[in-house]
């Protein structure tokens, strides 16, 4: 997985996402989901695009239940976007790079 890409946990969940100074992309994923393994290398993709303008961060929802629980998170992929510390956006399941940079940008 690219360096550009954080990995969260319950613990360092505001610190990452709801303190970041630029939007957040938050992938709520798990390692036996076969459309969170599709959409894995698109986030790569916009991780690199983006760099300097959003952070793209993971939150594996078997090993962090309470930032998947806090959320609402039900189904996976879930991704939302967070803008000064608030849920600004939402994205359910997999989707093609245009529409996830398409979210992306209505937030920069």
């Amino acid at each position: 997985m690219s360096d550009l890409i954080v990995n969260t946990t319950d613990a360092n969940f505001d610190q990452d996402v709801l303190q970041s100074d630029v939007p957040v992309l938050v992938d709520f994923w798990a390692a036996w989901c076969g459309p969170c393994k599709a959409i894995a290398p698109i986030l790569e993709e916009l991780a690199t695009e983006y760099q300097g303008k959003v952070k793209i961060v993971k939150v594996d929802v078997d090993s962090n239940p309470q930032a998947a629980s806090r959320f609402g998170i039900r189904n996976i992929p879930t991704l939302f976007v967070f803008k000064g510390g608030e849920k600004v956006d939402s994205v359910m399941g997999l989707q093609p790079k245009a529409e996830l940079a398409k979210v992306l940008d209505k937030h920069l």
